[in-house]
């Protein structure tokens, strides 16, 4: 299985930024070790697609479940991919939290991506509270069974495990945990997917940065990673992806 390794850099950026995707995708020419993909805001999607001239990936952060209408705001899966977007991140914990989105919601989005000819990246993971009270594995098999619509394979999403307690603390979960959580989601995936289950990447995200990145992507059902933080600058963002161990 090719890892894939997603930046998503959230409401940060401005058209300086663009050097940082430029040194990236100059330094993964030839035959990197995976995918590679970089989820810009909206406003640098079109300029990053052009400057990575198909090097890396460029995605967005959201889509609307409609291709158009009165949704003030919004953007759609359809507009991502027509300014050169080729996948787009639903469901992420900022999202569920900050608007309201629900399993049905993220489902529908995803759904959305298809539509348009876009990967998704299903993302779902537990609170501190959640964590904290035992209930990891009952919250990300429900996330998981709710935000996967019908039709899902290893060509069209991935899903990203992001325990919210994680991301952005530096707190990271112990590799027992992290073991345990993928094997549940590839379990299930298997369950409800049968082969194509086996296939469709699991990536890990939550403070992965350069010097834990080696050490995660090593363990078992870790198809790659969705970074936050460390994607916003080339030289932390390519340790990362050196990281991932060679067969």
């Amino acid at each position: 299985m090719r890892p894939l390794i997603a930046g998503n850099w959230k409401m940060n950026g401005t058209i300086a930024a663009l050097d940082e995707i430029l040194t990236v995708a100059k330094n993964v020419t030839g035959d990197p070790p995976c995918d590679v993909l970089i989820c810009t805001p909206f406003t640098l999607i079109a300029r990053a697609a052009m400057v990575t001239g198909g090097r890396i990936a460029i995605g967005g952060q959201d889509c609307h479940r409609e291709p158009s209408g009165a949704f003030t705001g919004d953007v759609s899966a359809e507009m991502l991919a027509d300014v050169g977007a080729s996948a787009a991140i639903v469901g992420h914990s900022e999202r569920r939290r900050y608007h309201g989105e629900t399993d049905t919601d993220v489902a529908m989005k995803a759904c959305a991506a298809w539509r348009a000819g876009l990967f998704a990246i299903i993302c779902i993971g537990e609170s501190g509270d959640e964590h904290d009270a035992g209930r990891a594995a009952e919250i990300v098999a429900r996330q998981l069974d709710a935000s996967l619509p019908l039709g899902a394979g290893p060509a069209t999403a991935a899903i990203a495990y992001e325990p919210v307690w994680a991301i952005g603390t530096g707190r990271t979960p112990r590799a027992e945990e992290i073991i345990t959580i993928h094997e549940l989601i590839r379990r299930r995936l298997t369950e409800r997917l049968g082969k194509d289950g086996l296939d469709l990447r699991i990536l890990y995200g939550g403070s992965l940065k350069p010097a834990n990145a080696a050490s995660i992507l090593r363990l078992p059902n870790v198809n790659g990673a969705l970074v936050g933080a460390a994607s916003l600058r080339a030289d932390e963002f390519l340790s990362i992806i050196r990281a991932l161990p060679r067969n």
